[in-house]
């Protein structure tokens, strides 16, 4: 079983169960999660089977969007509801600072990863550190908010769509934010909403999978692998190429028009079995010359 299920991880699971899970019901070893979310947060989280493994950094670097609930006034040491409250403040609101407030990190910023995570410090994750009640030094990341909406805002807190590059934690922009209005935050809630290409609407709960598979269909929430490149121009050699495609070797195929170097292009045999990506590396009059960039 080789492909990309787009599962809907409900709250209580950790990424790691749902890979757990997945091992159970489809029967195999080989599978690995895109990106890890809070056992707290729900949402969208691609997990690959098989082959389709070699294209997990490529989707655990997409851009996500986010809905997040924040609440002013409480800080806590997980930077979100599931924590100890650390600090509390009184204050004034006023919805233009707020607002204000908010838009100000759109764009690049430097983040400080929250003690409670994975991230690495001298070979353990921060969130064993934590756990001992060790705190230490954290460098800085550069993430890039790219869009951020509003969609409710009170003097208690404020519901958020956030558009972000990959390694963005939305927990720690809450407490940014808290921290800029004075009067500190933390995350109340986070649901993913989209993962690169997948998104909410077509993707299925742990118990939809099993269901599916119960009834023999695969198909319903397999997605094949080439799906993650189907913005690359697709390619289909004739059978006198199969095998040198199959070994990756270098081919000389017909110009179709608008071609350009360095372009990565879908490969696909003369029976439309997915090989893999190649790179144009000339384009001549009537031919051009690819070669193996990542075979599948």
């Amino acid at each position: 079983m080789d492909g990309i299920i787009n599962v809907y991880k409900e709250k209580g699971y950790t990424s790691h169960d749902v890979v757990a899970v997945l091992r159970g019901i489809l029967r195999t070893r080989k599978i690995g999660h895109t990106g890890t979310l809070d056992p707290d947060a729900e949402g969208v989280l691609p997990i690959c089977v098989g082959k389709a493994t070699k294209v997990a950094d490529a989707i655990m670097g997409s851009e996500k969007v986010y809905e997040a609930a924040l609440r002013f006034g409480c800080e806590t040491d997980t930077q979100d509801a599931s924590g100890t409250v650390t600090r509390t403040y009184q204050y004034d609101f006023c919805q233009e600072e707020a607002m204000a407030a908010i838009s100000s990190f759109i764009g690049e910023y430097e983040q400080i990863p929250p003690m409670y995570s994975a991230v690495k410090v001298g070979g353990l994750k921060l969130y064993e550190l934590a756990r001992q009640g060790v705190e230490v030094e954290r460098k800085a990341r550069r993430v890039v908010i790219h869009e951020i909406q509003v969609l409710n805002l009170q003097e208690t807190g404020a519901v958020v769509r956030v558009r972000c590059s990959k390694g963005t934690y939305i927990r720690t922009l809450c407490e940014d934010i808290g921290r800029r209005l004075g009067y500190g935050a933390h995350m109340q809630t986070l649901i993913r909403l989209q993962s690169g290409r997948f998104t909410r609407e077509d993707s299925h709960t742990l118990d939809q999978i099993r269901q599916y598979m119960k009834e023999g269909q695969p198909e319903a929430f397999l997605q094949p692998l080439d799906c993650f490149f189907d913005e690359l121009r697709c390619v289909t050699v004739g059978p006198e190429q199969d095998g040198m495609l199959r070994n990756g070797n270098p081919l000389s195929l017909p110009l179709q028009g608008g071609e350009n170097p360095e372009e990565l292009l879908r490969m696909y045999t003369s029976e439309h079995q997915f090989i893999g990506l190649y790179k144009i590396t000339e384009v001549r009059s009537r031919a051009i010359r690819v070669k193996s960039y990542r075979m599948f």
